[in-house]
């Protein structure tokens, strides 16, 4: 959703184009299905489809210094073309010429130089400094709408039409002229006939220059602007004209004057706008990774894909239902139906970060540990408030559980406490603080008969406890911090990840290690879901990998890579058709759980 201009309806009409990450999702309107194009090693920040819908062109961040990739992808077969590297540090912005011949590319704020690329040889032209010395750098690049050889950028002070000289193999830039005005282009729209175009501005102006004079002729609204920046523009064939700003307003304005004749309010900053067919419905994309559709006729929209804008820090599924699944994230927690991957409920609390869920075995609750130390418990069906415990940690909570019988929870906090409440109609009692680990609490399981419980923490030790007579059992130490632990679904044994990248078997009864299997090359291990069978089981973390596991024998039978950021959990639905994966950069993936296991 930050990505400007990142959401493309195709020019067949049937599907949407979006980044995810270091992936693309191509996203078929009627059925929902989609296909991903993996390739970018980092996050793509800018994607263009060529006119005639045979080519994509998406470009990502790398580190400073380094070489960023353009890589051109065959839509049809939704294969990898060739990767273009020239640019360093980031792709700004791309641009097809309007025959697909010339692909325009203009690097981030590091790079500065903006390059012509011929499509069909899969070479670079020539290239230039994107913008003058005394000016600012250049952020949007647009292509004529009739000629290849004439594209514009602008940026912070500059607005450039070039020309490109193929014989001589150069760019020719001409500054366009605007007066006394200082503006910071957000966004470009060229006229059909090419002899105009508009300039969206952070100032909420929008600039009409000419593309023969290279002169800006008219600044328009100059009294009413709109607030906290224009960001988007469509041009419609009746003269009127779609702007969207920084503040959520999707606005049609007519004629030159844009006087604002209808309006809606959408969730977040709009970032992306784009039109299926002859403007008669177009959709909307914003910074809270919302997406919506719009009728031109009736001007009302209709949410069609939401998810969450921060990381997410757990996911749970209902006892026995695998078509629903909850998560958590900074703001609120989401309940969503998996088979038409969309969302049923939201529960709101602004400005709280929730980082842990469970849902009570008759699924008649949502029990969250908050980031302002409150335990908060929602209605299943409603997400109406049931009841807060204010105070409930030192400092803010981790981790947290709920008994098969619904009567009891445990909590888990930063400070390395563990607490048992006891739940009833009206009331919420502490029954005992469990006082032994000395770092944050970094996850809580309960056994079947719900008689123990085991907590992972931070400070390199795994406790097993008694939760009926509240005691110590046995503690598990390893030189690593906890961030996952599971009972094998007999109880005898729990596995453990943490930040040595290894994965530990250990015996319940005396705490002793039994096996030791490296579970990632690269970064932690920071989520792990066992089947209720025991045959199986899943870990995720920060080398972005789900890893599907034989239990016995300790070895990886699947690997899914899709993942742009790192993975915070992971669950195996209850009637193993999933497995659902969350991650730091807010992504859920729902993987199809392999036959073979």
């Amino acid at each position: 959703g930050h990505v400007p201009c990142g959401l493309i309806c195709h020019p067949d009409k049937e599907h949407i184009l979006y980044p995810l990450g270091c992936t693309v999702v191509i996203q078929k309107l009627d059925s929902k299905k989609q296909r991903f194009l993996h390739g970018h090693t980092n996050n793509v920040s800018c994607i263009v489809v060529s006119r005639n819908g045979v080519y994509i062109a998406s470009g990502q961040v790398t580190f400073m210094g380094f070489k960023a990739d353009i890589i051109l992808w065959d839509f049809q077969k939704k294969e990898l073309l060739a990767r273009l590297s020239l640019h360093k540090g980031r792709i700004e912005g791309l641009a097809f010429s309007p025959s697909s011949l010339y692909l325009v590319s203009l690097g981030g704020h590091d790079d500065g130089s903006v390059i012509v690329w011929d499509v069909g040889k899969r070479e670079a032209v020539c290239g230039s400094p994107a913008s003058a010395r005394s000016a600012g750098s250049a952020t949007i690049v647009v292509c004529s709408s009739c000629r290849d050889e004439m594209f514009v950028t602008a940026g912070n002070g500059t607005i450039r039409v070039w020309e490109l000289d193929l014989a001589n193999r150069k760019i020719l830039p001409t500054e366009c002229q605007t007066g006394h005005l200082k503006r910071v282009g957000t966004c470009v729209k060229m006229a059909d006939d090419d002899n105009y175009f508009y300039v969206g501005t952070s100032s909420g102006d929008i600039l009409k220059v000419d593309t023969n004079h290279k002169l800006v002729v008219d600044c328009r609204p100059q009294k009413k602007k709109f607030s906290v920046g224009v960001t988007a523009l469509l041009l419609l064939k009746s003269g009127d004209s779609i702007v969207s700003t920084g503040e959520g307003i999707v606005a049609l304005c007519k004629g030159p004057n844009y006087k604002v004749m209808k309006k809606i309010q959408v969730q977040g900053g709009v970032t992306s706008l784009t039109c299926r067919g002859q403007s008669h419905q177009f959709f909307v994309g914003t910074n809270e990774c919302h997406i919506y559709q719009i009728d031109y006729a009736e001007f009302k929209e209709e949410l069609i894909t939401a998810c969450h804008k921060e990381a997410i820090h757990d996911i749970v599924f209902p006892s026995g239902i695998s078509d629903l699944f909850a998560t958590c994230s900074k703001n609120d927690i989401r309940v969503w139906y998996t088979p038409e991957h969309r969302e049923l409920l939201r529960v709101v609390v602004p400005n709280m970060t929730c980082y842990a869920l469970d849902i009570t075995r008759d699924g008649k609750s949502i029990v969250s540990a908050w980031s302002d130390r409150k335990i908060r418990a929602f209605r299943g069906q409603t997400g109406r408030p049931m009841y807060v415990i204010n105070d409930a940690h030192s400092l803010e909570m981790m981790a947290i559980a709920a008994t098969s019988d619904c009567k009891r929870i445990i909590s888990g906090g930063g400070e390395g406490q563990v607490k048992v409440w006891e739940i009833g109609e009206k009331t919420q009692k502490l029954v005992e603080t469990l006082r032994d680990h000395r770092s944050a609490v970094s996850c809580i399981r309960i056994k079947k008969n719900d008689k123990e419980c085991v907590t992972a923490s931070l400070d390199g030790t795994c406790i097993i406890w008694d939760i009926v007579h509240l005691i110590r059992k046995q503690m598990i130490q390893a030189n690593t911090m906890f961030k996952c632990v599971c009972y094998n679904p007999e109880g005898y044994q729990v596995i453990t990840g943490g930040t040595n990248r290894r994965i530990e078997y250990w015996e319940v009864f005396d705490g002793s290690a039994l096996r030791e299997v490296e579970g990632s090359a690269s970064g932690s291990i920071n989520g792990m879901d066992i089947t209720s069978d025991g045959a199986c089981f899943v870990t995720g973390g920060d080398d972005h990998l789900v890893k599907l596991w034989d239990y016995n024998e300790g070895t990886v039978t699947h690997i899914g890579a899709g993942h742009s950021g790192n993975i915070t959990r992971l669950k195996i639905c209850p009637g193993k058709k999933y497995i659902v994966s969350v991650s730091a950069d807010g992504a859920i993936l729902i993987w199809k759980y392999p036959d073979s296991c």
